[in-house]
């Protein structure tokens, strides 16, 4: 098999088979950066603390509750043999680039097994098991209590984790071609672009999240899909009562009392000194899940998805997938619980799919929160048929789209209708970008991939279309003589009169994310210990001294951190990549990239999740757009795409920070899907090792 680096380092895999191009891709993800794909697995296997220590601890004994290698192992043995064939080839491949630089030492990992892949399955950021709380399962198993992070309380920014993803119907298309829009919400860094192509039917290109071997957010030559996280609820909480059977401890259940499994879960430690020590935990289990923590008198359980075998099958198999049909049938394997899906393909369809993984529960119970464990009825009783599930299939509005909000505003009046479905099928609601979109595609005729780009970096920030008339509202209730009235005089007119959109050039962005973030400040610990609405809370919440005070507190600090409250959003919003590390150290004194788009949580569909660091007055992003491609389905495939900063991690590669520039502007860049369109673009043609 080779690999094809075109001239933005981008690898495109060709082997005779399906395993020819996942060794492929496995060697040249761990040559763009093998220390992500390492980590992911280090992560992924409750590995992390064997090379970070004792802070990762937690983490791993968290993931090691359900990921068990010996479980693994006998999973991987009785996998199907073409699955099987794709492990094999996926260990060889970072096994082979081990093997052939010998300079690049692992942090811990120094031989991959083909049953690891089955650790690493669903390629979002953040699997379902990050809903459990460390700090809270740390005080379970050490008896003591642990004082929860800022993020657990809410105090922390958190920028949103999610994607948008939108297709429209030929029917709305100038030239009468599906069109979909790709666009990932990550970390920064957290995927590579690749192309796959065999002899046995393969050639997907897309976004690949270090150390898999599918295409996670793609495209074949028939058909395209786009993942963007899910509020269904699919992860749930059982509170058990736990009593005594003779020298056992037991849980009820339906009337009985069955004893609380247990087991033994061995970790390893990096020490200060470098070497390894080993933790033991005895572990507990219900019925519903293990044990994660005590709600007063009550032990409390967690049930989630896992089917390692069925969800490695599914993510290898829709890359192959030739129209919705054919994606419908892989999708009846029902191992994805945590993504929806926007689909379109040649054929001209449109889909919005639902995660296929929703359990079937009475809906009487509020599973919010902790359900009565010795209660049968709150039992999870198999899984919705997929024609259960809210889903928007060519719709006649033309258009589908998902900002990780609800499927009730999937596709205008074409939507699932809420009151047809269990209210588990979404616990979050609508979001400023889902308005923001719906808007931009309500109105919308005739599209083409130049005005899909567009749509996608449209500059509206419909959160401050609602929070800014409260907050002149507030000012203009004060006293006439009102010294704060004088004083926020210029900065209330300077919002008053924006017109709310971002620009780098525009000042009053960056009095309003100043004086939003103040605000965020406020009433995100309320929304998280209450577990409301984030919008509903702003709206609400706050008082109009609060609005002001706010607001005074921004204009001082833009005065003392830049000289004036009247400051170019572009000056203070920057990109900066310096080095390959996992976690970047900014500085304003080196060199950065203005970056016009702001922070999801405003409704931008183009997000930069960024703030200021120890040491920084300027805001750093590290989330947000991450791949963002625009897919016309013609007679042949024609799609543009960018990625943050560059293909490689290495600071002396010129694809560091080759696509940076572009990434800032959302000018993509043409992709080289087929082989004629590689001409000419080719920087260097090898076989894994030379």
């Amino acid at each position: 098999m080779t690999i094809t680096r075109d001239d933005w380092g981008i690898a495109h895999v060709r082997g005779h088979t399906d395993a020819d191009a996942v060794f492929g891709a496995s060697y040249a993800q761990a040559e763009d950066d093998f220390n992500r794909v390492e980590t992911n697995y280090l992560v992924s296997l409750g590995r992390l603390a064997e090379a970070e220590g004792e802070s990762a601890l937690w983490q791993d004994l968290r993931m090691r509750m359900f990921v068990d290698p010996v479980r693994l192992q006998a999973d991987y043995a009785a996998s199907p043999r073409w699955l099987k064939r794709l492990m094999d080839a996926w260990a060889d491949g970072l096994n082979w680039y081990l093997r052939t630089h010998p300079q690049v030492k692992p942090r811990a990992i120094a031989h991959f097994e083909p049953w690891m892949a089955l650790s690493f399955t669903e390629g979002s950021i953040g699997g379902d098991v990050e809903r459990i709380s460390l700090s809270q399962l740390q005080a379970f198993y050490e008896k003591r209590p642990v004082a929860p992070s800022a993020e657990e309380r809410g105090a922390k920014p958190r920028e949103p984790k999610g994607s948008n993803g939108i297709a429209i119907a030929p029917s709305h298309t100038a030239d009468g071609h599906a069109l979909l829009l790709i666009n990932p919400h990550t970390s920064f860094f957290f995927r590579s672009e690749l192309q796959m192509t065999s002899d046995q039917g393969l050639d997907a290109y897309g976004a690949v999240t270090w150390g898999q071997f599918f295409i996670y957010q793609g495209f074949n030559p028939h058909a395209g899909w786009m993942h963007t996280s899910s509020g269904v609820d699919v992860v749930d909480e059982f509170a058990e009562t736990i009593t005594r059977c003779g020298s056992q401890t037991c849980y009820r259940y339906g009337g009985r009392d069955i004893p609380v499994q247990t087991r033994t879960v061995t970790l390893r430690v990096r020490t200060p000194s470098g070497t390894l020590a080993e933790r033991e935990f005895s572990v507990n289990a219900t019925r519903h899940g293990p044990i994660v923590r005590a709600d007063g008198d009550k032990w409390v359980s967690t049930a989630l998805m896992w089917k390692p075998i069925p969800a490695l099958e599914q993510s290898f198999l829709r890359t192959k997938a030739k129209d919705y049909a054919h994606f419908l049938k892989v999708s009846a394997l029902q191992a994805n619980s945590s993504n929806n899906t926007i689909f379109a393909d040649r054929k001209g369809e449109i889909a919005y799919l639902h995660p296929q993984f929703v359990p079937r529960r009475d809906d009487r119970f509020d599973y919010r929160h902790p359900v009565d464990g010795s209660d049968p009825a709150t039992d999870w009783h198999g899984l919705h048929a997929l024609s259960e599930l809210p889903q928007v299939v060519n719709p006649s509005s033309g258009w589908v789209m998902n900002t990780n909000d609800w499927p009730w505003s999937a596709s205008g009046p074409d939507s699932p209708k809420q009151a047809a479905f269990p209210r588990y099928m979404d616990m979050v609601g609508e979001n400023p970008r889902g308005v923001h979109a719906t808007r931009l595609l309500s109105e919308g005729r005739d599209f083409t991939a130049h005005s899909l780009m567009t749509a996608a970096y449209d500059p509206w920030l419909p959160e401050f279309g609602v929070m800014v008339p409260q907050l002149v509202s507030a000012w203009e209730r004060l006293p006439a003589g009102s010294r704060q009235k004088a004083r926020l005089a210029g900065p209330v007119a300077l919002l008053r009169n924006w017109d709310d959109r971002w620009s780098a050039q525009s000042t009053a962005t960056s009095l309003a994310v100043f004086w939003g973030d103040g605000l965020l400040e406020r009433v995100r610990p309320l929304a998280k210990a209450e577990g409301g609405s984030l919008y509903d809370y702003l709206s609400t919440r706050v008082s109009d001294g609060e609005r002001l005070d706010r607001l005074d507190a921004a204009v001082n600090r833009l005065v003392h951190d830049f000289g004036s409250w009247q400051v170019p959003w572009g000056n203070i919003n920057r990109f900066q990549r310096i080095n390959g590390d996992l976690t970047q150290s900014f500085s304003d004194a080196k060199p950065s990239l203005p970056v016009p788009f702001t922070s999801a949580i405003w409704g931008s569909l183009a997000s930069f999740g960024a703030k200021r660091y120890p040491g920084t007055k300027r805001y750093y992003g590290t989330s947000g757009n991450s791949f963002v491609a625009v897919v016309e389905f013609g007679r042949k495939i024609h799609a543009w795409a960018v990625s943050t900063g560059g293909e490689s991690s290495d600071p002396a590669s010129r694809h560091f920070t080759d696509q940076t520039q572009r990434y800032s502007d959302g000018n993509l860049r043409e992709v080289y899907f087929y082989p004629e369109q590689l001409q000419g673009h080719v920087e260097r043609r090898y076989a894994p090792g030379e």
